[in-house]
């Protein structure tokens, strides 16, 4: 009796072992925060670019990114830009949340220099605020790993010496949890 009683404890412990694992994998679905790093900009320039995402639903999702750049000569005319979003997914499958073909609408602060093209003048400092949308996709593996692709642009509302339109793009890598 006490073997027997013995070898059911450690199957169910085994086999409660396991569920917890195939639990787990599947919960990455169910994780509401993104950290984000964009690559171009990284790579490209001396400019950071993180985004933090909230997942609200499997269809909606909201965030900011924020935007630095650390080189003085210029060749980005944003030197700083703050960009509150708002994404709506549109997939297929429903089983997992806030990944592929998305739409973004976007509002951004934005400051640096800036110069008009084919202007021999020296760039002039500029804030100014943003408007536009994006579109994009991302890909979530089961271990939160996060790829995304996204693009899109806008116009740019009050300030001087401002660029007319801003574009928005960028393939960024990060994080689920």
């Amino acid at each position: 009796m006490r073997n027997i009683l013995i070898i059911t404890v450690l199957f169910a412990s085994v086999f409660g072992f396991a569920q917890e694992k195939e639990k787990d994998k599947a919960s990455v679905f169910n994780r509401k925060h993104e950290l984000k790093l964009g690559a171009i900009h990284l790579l490209g320039a001396s400019t950071l670019e993180g985004t933090y995402e909230y997942i609200y639903s499997k269809d909606f999702t909201y965030g900011t990114s924020l935007l630095l750049s650390f080189d003085n000569k210029n060749y980005y005319d944003e030197e700083f830009s703050i960009t509150p979003f708002a994404r709506f997914y549109f997939q297929e499958t429903k089983e997992y949340g806030a990944q592929g073909f998305f739409v973004e609408g976007f509002g951004k602060f934005l400051s640096g220099k800036y110069s008009p093209l084919f202007s021999s003048d020296t760039p002039k400092s500029y804030s100014a605020g943003a408007l536009g949308l994006c579109l994009g996709k991302k890909w979530t593996n089961s271990s939160g790993f996060v790829f995304e692709i996204l693009g899109g642009g806008g116009r740019t509302i009050g300030g001087s010496n401002k660029p007319d339109a801003i574009f928005r793009g960028d393939f960024l890598i990060g994080y689920r949890f």
